[in-house]
């Protein structure tokens, strides 16, 4: 940001201003993204033909949450840290954030927050992956590095098995490689979700050098990515029913849950993503005829084998 609110209270919607530390910008930023997002109509105002800004004035929104607009410049401009609960509640309230961003907004605030952890993937989610046996399934870490799979899961996102069909990591293969347009049918749901998987992670793990490395990549090389991450979005897994397409079994709309595995210190949690089809379904026949075609199925008395890699 160039500076602080004019006399209108007009401001520029760019770059953070001459905040002091990087939990700071962030959390300046965070703000300054969620406030372009609210219209002014949407909280009772008046727009005006005159309006230079996207969004709401900096003035605006310090009135709406009920505190001096000074300390809210100074907080957008990373120059006030450690905003007490009841004025990140307010803030909150006032921006019309859901939990996953509210979350974010207080981890945001820390003042300190996690160290970068390790992924690692236990013997036990291995079996447990082995055991869903015909439910496609995936694990990922904070980094949306794929880290684990079953075989049909592996075959259902774009042939992870093989490192030449896609990148391994989520995010890279969303944004740099055109075939997950074809994968995923419903692109730009999933490249929000993705972004706003990252946002959260960058939050949480400010000395994460790779995962700092991968959103430098991917601002640079995508002007979606850039676009998606200025928006502020936030998003955390959950479950509902994907868009998805395979080259074999074809459009296929399946049931997903998304599983949470808790993290020992100094690691990452890990999150399981689960696809299913309805019984006696197109899409279950569609499955089944996936798995027996890709080899993927276990013979009779056999033994599924989970793939396990750095997601590189």
């Amino acid at each position: 940001m160039n500076g602080v609110s004019g006399v209108n209270g007009e401001d520029d919607m760019g770059g953070t201003g001459g905040g002091t530390g990087g939990a700071g910008r962030d959390l300046g930023g965070f703000l300054r993204a969620r406030r372009g997002r609210v219209t002014p109509e949407h909280v009772g105002l008046t727009g005006g033909r005159r309006r230079r800004v996207r969004g709401l004035r900096r003035e605006e929104l310090a009135q709406l949450a009920g505190i001096s607009v000074d300390y809210y410049v100074r907080l957008e401009q990373g120059r006030a840290t450690q905003p007490s609960p009841e004025v990140l509640d307010a803030l909150a309230g006032a921006l019309g954030l859901g939990t996953a961003e509210r979350a974010h907004l207080t981890t945001l605030a820390a003042a300190r927050r996690e160290p970068a952890p390790t992924a690692r993937v236990s013997p036990l989610l291995r079996r447990i992956l082995d055991a869903l046996g015909d439910f496609p399934a995936f694990a990922t870490d904070h980094r949306l590095d794929v880290v684990a799979w079953n075989p049909l899961g592996g075959e259902l996102i774009g042939g992870l098995a093989a490192p030449a069909r896609r990148d391994r990591n989520n995010a890279r293969f969303l944004f740099l490689d055109p075939a997950s347009r074809l994968v995923h049918p419903e692109w730009e749901d999933r490249a929000a979700e993705a972004v706003g998987q990252l946002r959260v992670a960058a939050g949480r793990y400010p000395q994460d050098t790779e995962l700092a490395a991968l959103i430098a990549e991917l601002t640079a090389a995508s002007g979606e990515f850039r676009r998606i991450w200025d928006s502020g979005e936030v998003v955390m897994c959950a479950a509902g029913r994907k868009r998805l397409r395979h080259p074999a079994a074809g459009p296929l709309t399946l049931n997903f849950e998304t599983l949470h595995v808790p993290a020992a210190p100094g690691e990452t949690g890990l999150v399981v993503h689960v696809f299913s089809a309805d019984e006696d379904s197109t899409e279950a026949s569609a499955l089944a005829g996936l798995a027996k075609a890709s080899e993927v199925a276990a013979p009779t008395g056999g033994a599924r084998k989970t793939e396990c890699h750095p997601a590189r």
